[in-house]
């Protein structure tokens, strides 16, 4: 269904009413959206690897990759890796099954030079392995998405965390209208948006309904919604933040789900501390894709075989490779 056909003027009011519904009904009716949108039933695997670990200068209270928080976290600086150890891991992710290859570096924004050029060429490594090419570098400049675009990239990652209104209370060191911006270069470069965020920060219900607001009126919605929570890191400022409850997670989903119908709503961090019942829950709420594999760039992940058993228990399938890279 072309995206002129989907709704990009929600209200907050409107989102609120959604995340804050009977439990059932919501996931009914994401269910009944999901359907329509992805007949097919099946989960894309994506892998997430760290090209370049730690030291990033922003101060996210969250990410044991900032420098601020460096000497409590422990997290030691690791230089880009080299081209030809990314594609071997690119490799082995993908006979495990995965379809996206997603590559991080800490970086605040990108800088033209060496270490860029290599990102590129690990773009153009990943394309040639018929598998989606995502990265996440930091802000760029229009000149670096278009680099980005030649070289065969997919998809860039950039998150907007949270709602405007508690944007400040996370991050002081870029502005919520800086990311906004790098999410425009790369649309105008023709590549792929993957845009989410993250629950269990200390945000409200009203917060939670201003990010989502904020991505459903984007135009066109990004392709990939990641929808992350806390991993509560020691050493970082949100270290004592409780546990997210799963049933909010499921909410978030939900409500994604019906306000942008046709993009992939990945599971994303912190999903290795639900239980299955509440992974199954969002499966049927509308969640279409995970991070799969050990680890997801300094923090653990789920085990492969049971992502595998649990993706198959659900009834789903595994997106084949090479059905949109």
């Amino acid at each position: 269904m072309p995206t002129r056909s989907f709704r990009h003027d929600w209200e907050k009011s409107e989102i609120l009413a959604l995340l804050t519904r009977p439990l059932l009904e919501l996931v009914d009716q994401a269910r009944e959206v999901h359907h329509r949108h992805h007949a097919d039933g099946a989960v894309q695997l994506a892998s997430l690897y760290s090209i370049k670990t730690g030291a990033c200068p922003e101060d996210c209270k969250y990410c044991p990759q900032s420098a601020h928080y460096a000497k409590s976290t422990g997290l030691k600086r690791e230089e880009a890796l080299d081209i030809d150890e990314v594609l071997s891991k690119a490799a082995v992710a993908k006979e495990a099954g995965a379809t996206r290859f997603c590559m991080g570096a800490a970086w605040r924004e990108v800088k033209d030079g060496e270490a860029f050029d290599r990102v590129l060429a690990m773009v153009r490594g990943v394309r040639a392995l018929d598998m989606e090419a995502c990265v996440t570098l930091g802000m760029l400049t229009q000149g670096q998405a278009d680099r980005l675009a030649e070289a065969g990239l997919t998809a860039y990652n950039h998150n907007l965390d949270t709602s405007p209104e508690f944007y400040g209370e996370i991050i002081t060191t870029r502005c919520y209208q800086d990311r906004l911006d790098t999410l425009q270069r790369v649309r105008r470069a023709g590549v792929e948006v993957c845009c989410g965020g993250i629950v269990g920060m200390g945000e409200s219900v009203e917060d939670r309904a201003g990010l989502l607001q904020t991505l459903a009126n984007l135009d066109p919605h990004p392709e990939s919604v990641p929808i992350n929570a806390l991993v509560a890191v020691p050493g970082t400022p949100l270290q004592d933040r409780p546990p997210v409850d799963p049933l909010d997670l499921v909410r978030m989903v939900a409500v994604a789900r019906v306000l942008m119908p046709a993009s992939r709503v990945r599971l994303s961090a912190g999903r290795r501390s639900l239980s299955r019942e509440a992974q199954m829950l969002c499966f049927l709420a509308g969640a279409n894709s995970i991070f799969y594999g050990d680890k997801l760039l300094t923090t653990a992940n789920n085990d492969v075989s049971d992502d595998l058993a649990l993706i198959e228990e659900a009834g789903l399938s595994i997106e084949p490779a090479n059905s949109s890279a």
